[in-house]
């Protein structure tokens, strides 16, 4: 995603994740809860980082979140999260949220941020990524 930050298009791959902002993540002035866009934030780049685990991943670092503008009820919320750094067991991806409102054909990117993660066993101890060969 290494784009133009002022691009008004979204990323040209699939969105890992799309939901629907619904009443119930509003908050008192009716915009969705920002801690609701990390949730979605998170999910997508997990599926990344899985992806590269081959198996389980626990968060264990966010940085340089930016909200830009409000997510309002019913926007269709895009994540586009994509690999920005692979070490020995963690695994740190950049992640772009648009949203497309609901009653205009208007997509606006609303947040960004980087969600680090690491490789877990099943008794939740850090692991190796496998190589990238998936060896």
């Amino acid at each position: 995603m290494d784009r133009n930050p002022k691009s008004n298009r979204p990323p040209n791959i699939e969105p890992a994740i799309r939901a629907i902002a619904m009443p119930a993540s509003a908050n008192g002035n009716g915009d969705i809860f920002g801690g609701w866009i990390m949730s979605q934030m998170d999910l997508a780049g997990g599926t990344v980082a899985s992806l590269q685990a081959r198996g389980r991943v626990a968060t264990v670092g966010v940085k340089e979140i930016a909200f830009h503008v409000p997510v309002a009820i019913g926007d269709l919320v895009s994540c586009y999260a994509e690999l920005k750094r692979r070490g020995r067991t963690s695994v740190t991806t950049k992640i772009e949220v648009w949203v497309r409102r609901r009653d205009v054909d208007i997509e606006l990117k609303v947040t960004e941020g980087e969600f680090t993660y690491v490789a877990i066993d099943e008794n939740g101890a850090p692991k190796p990524l496998p190589d990238e060969d998936g060896s």
